[in-house]
């Protein structure tokens, strides 16, 4: 998709929502002065996408170097990257929900990881202020971190069917039992998630069949020859997940602000969303046991 096709996607999506959300913050007794800027919410929207599908690794030589130099003609209103960060934050809602609608559809298998948002290295955690009070130390297989725990589940064909941030210190079960509203089926996941309890919940509440990896000493416990099948598949969002935080760029220490945080994170997904080629298992052309 071009940054044409890009921009009136956004744009659609702008004219339906912006006039919702402004009857919202009436009702909420919350009145904003509502001046036209240079650059309106879908043209904001548009550039922070566009960053991420871009082979720019820092926004602001993004801004600079792409944007101001060679999309003068496509945006005209232009303003400095100062203020365009000053303008970052308008954009927060609206994000989320186009991040909302650009979610796949569930197929009847799904998978589910957490991965580390690191904000800072582990030595500078001490002196670290912007997420002080909100960002935890973690730890996973790879070592100690500091920051949040991004879950993510996918379906079968690399298509994010749900997304929940969290302290980098939580367990990765707490947020399944939300995440897993919209799906049925089985739900893939490592040994992270192996709970009895949770296995009980998803299924007797949302007929969802959590898998998982056994360990050593679970005796007695079987897994058929197809969920052996979808277990050794589980790589497909750790490819994913490499390809949010080195293509899509949601993971770096350069934040400056949580708000603008969590607008780079929501652009990164939605990018990752627009991507014409995922990760696939292509599940629909042959049987389980056929693709082992």
């Amino acid at each position: 998709m071009s940054l044409l096709e890009l921009f009136c996607d956004v744009d659609d999506f702008c004219l339906e929502f912006e006039p919702k959300w402004q009857v919202q913050l009436l009702n909420n007794g919350i009145r904003r002065r509502n001046r036209q800027g240079g650059l309106c919410l879908s043209e904001i929207m548009t550039i922070l996408i566009h960053f991420h599908e871009s082979r720019y690794r820092n926004f602001k030589s993004y801004y600079t170097l792409h944007v101001q130099e060679h999309l003068s003609r496509e945006f005209p209103g232009l303003v400095s990257y100062q203020r365009f960060v000053e303008l970052m934050p308008r954009a927060l809602v609206a994000l989320a929900v186009y991040l909302r609608r650009s979610f796949g559809s569930c197929t009847g298998i799904s998978f589910v990881d957490s991965t580390p948002l690191a904000v800072c290295r582990n030595q500078r955690i001490k002196r670290h202020k912007v997420f002080a009070g909100l960002a935890t130390r973690g730890k996973t297989s790879m070592g100690w971190f500091f920051g949040f725990k991004l879950h993510l589940v996918v379906n079968d064909q690399g298509e994010l069917l749900g997304c929940y941030l969290t302290a980098g210190n939580i367990d990765d079960r707490k947020p399944v039992p939300h995440l897993a509203k919209r799906l049925f089926g089985k739900l893939v996941g490592d040994k992270g998630y192996i709970s009895q309890e949770l296995t009980t919940q998803l299924l007797d509440t949302l007929g969802v069949h959590l898998i998982t990896f056994l360990r050593s000493n679970m005796k007695g416990r079987l897994v058929s020859q197809n969920d052996v099948v979808l277990l050794r598949k589980r790589a497909i969002i750790e490819t994913i997940n490499d390809q949010l935080k080195n293509i899509s760029q949601i993971e770096h220490s350069r934040h400056r602000s949580p708000v603008n945080f969590t607008i780079n994170l929501f652009a990164g997904l939605i990018a990752y969303s627009r991507q014409p080629k995922k990760p696939a298992l292509r599940l629909d052309d042959q049987p389980l046991l056929t693709i082992a």
